[in-house]
């Protein structure tokens, strides 16, 4: 609590020393510049911010995590999967850690289906004297057919009975199609707690800039964690995306792995299907689509590609 308040005075200081010539000044005013300095600036929620991880051991895995998944090749996340088993109950054990290890539990998944390709393609064979050879993606039809089995069968975990109710009539009024909810099943396992290293938060794992683009407040309550105001958020960053690439395979890779880095794919491969730059994505991003297909067919029998596009 002292740090806390020692923040709250530093904001405080700044907004003062800011209007040191104004002498009407008064502390309300001063206190509501602090307040929107922070929001305008700040990318974590000050008051409920996470101490961060402080041992080695996870500090390094979680380097490791995020290179993997911005890495070039889906194999490479295989190896991420007995150190995840690891870590995973130091995680929980520490309540200011269990917010990382509630995202961690998400990404099971990705790393469990990355070990299942590693068997099913053969790493490629070196010649003697010879560069050794690129590695190989599993093309998207494969992915799509080990995400289905991945996800066959399995039944509705406690946290999605809770919330996809509630979730649909939001995307609703949004005016896109109310079975993307299950999109937070993918991003958090609908745990609202979850937070990832690299700063996304809630059941739609916001980044705090795509958060503050869509009109959520991240200071004094960081609204990312809040089940109405982040699903409104996520279902209009959906249709936004949707309306930028016409087609939703595209729009949830633009959702995972950015606006940016999809449309510099798509212009430089001279395409418009997200099968053709599907190889080329990040490695999570690969994983992250057939997922969403494989658990909207489980969940809902929709194929992704059939959905309708945002009314209008």
């Amino acid at each position: 609590m002292n740090g806390l308040r020692c923040m709250f005075m530093f904001l405080l200081a700044g907004a003062l020393f800011a209007r040191a010539d104004d002498k009407t000044v008064t502390l309300p005013e001063l206190i509501q510049d602090a307040q929107q300095w922070a929001q305008d600036n700040l990318d974590t929620n000050v008051l409920n911010a996470l101490p961060k991880v402080g041992d080695p051991v996870v500090q390094q895995f979680f380097r490791e995590v995020q290179q993997r998944f911005q890495g070039d090749y889906v194999v490479d996340l295989a190896g991420l999967r007995q150190t995840a088993h690891t870590v995973m109950p130091w995680l929980e054990s520490r309540e200011e850690t269990r917010p990382y290890a509630a995202w961690l539990a998400a990404q099971m998944d990705y790393l469990d289906v990355a070990d299942e390709i590693r068997i099913t393609i053969p790493a490629p064979k070196v010649e003697t004297n010879q560069p050794t050879p690129p590695k190989a993606n599993p093309p998207p039809q494969m992915e799509r057919a080990i995400w289905v089995r991945k996800i066959s069968g399995r039944p509705w975990s406690a946290a999605a009975k809770e919330y996809v109710t509630e979730l649909k009539p939001i995307f609703a009024a949004q005016k896109i199609p109310p079975a993307l909810v299950w999109v937070a099943d993918v991003e958090s396992s609908f745990d609202r707690r979850a937070e990832s290293p690299v700063g996304a938060a809630g059941l739609f794992q916001l980044m705090p800039a795509t958060a503050k683009r869509f009109g959520l407040s991240l200071w004094p309550l960081d609204q990312r964690f809040q089940t109405e105001p982040s699903a409104t958020a996520a279902a209009q960053y959906l249709r936004y995306l949707f309306d930028r690439f016409q087609d939703w395979r595209l729009a949830l890779a633009a959702y995972n792995a950015g606006e940016a880095a999809v449309q510099k794919l798509l212009d430089r491969y001279k395409t418009r299907s997200y099968d053709d730059i599907a190889g080329h994505l990040p490695a999570e991003t690969q994983m992250y689509v057939p997922r969403v297909e494989a658990v909207l067919l489980q969940r809902e029998g929709a194929q992704l590609e059939q959905l309708p596009a945002p009314q209008t």
